[in-house]
């Protein structure tokens, strides 16, 4: 799979998707011009980038999404995961955890977040 990252324009970019899509490509590049001062050549050098990672397409200038906000921020984050700790959640929730803490209410979400994912609930 490729590397699911965006920087903030790109993220920005991909936002104007997300809340539009299916949209026209002609209509893109007019919201682009709009929120984001682009030219036409920007937002298909762009859109073209972010197709090729998986993330949107363009197929008879109809533009959407392949993955969700919710499901590119999934990958993204298990991206982060994998590299960072080595696949490992609990190695992370432990460096996060280390210096900020959570609180009893994220404690109890997290606890039933884990018996849902364990099948328990």
């Amino acid at each position: 799979m490729a590397e699911m990252k965006m920087g903030v324009v790109e993220s920005r970019f991909a936002d104007i998707i997300w809340g539009n899509e299916p949209l026209h490509s002609r209509e893109l590049v007019k919201l682009c011009e709009k929120e984001l001062n682009w030219n036409r050549s920007t937002t298909y050098t762009v859109l073209r980038k972010l197709c090729q990672r998986g993330i949107f397409r363009n197929e008879d200038g109809m533009v959407s999404s392949v993955l969700s906000r919710d499901d590119f921020y999934a990958v993204q984050s298990e991206q982060f995961v994998d590299d960072t700790f080595e696949g490992s959640l609990p190695a992370f929730i432990a460096a996060f955890t280390q210096r900020k803490g959570i609180s009893k209410e994220e404690a109890a979400e997290i606890r039933r977040m884990i018996d849902a994912a364990a099948g328990k609930e």
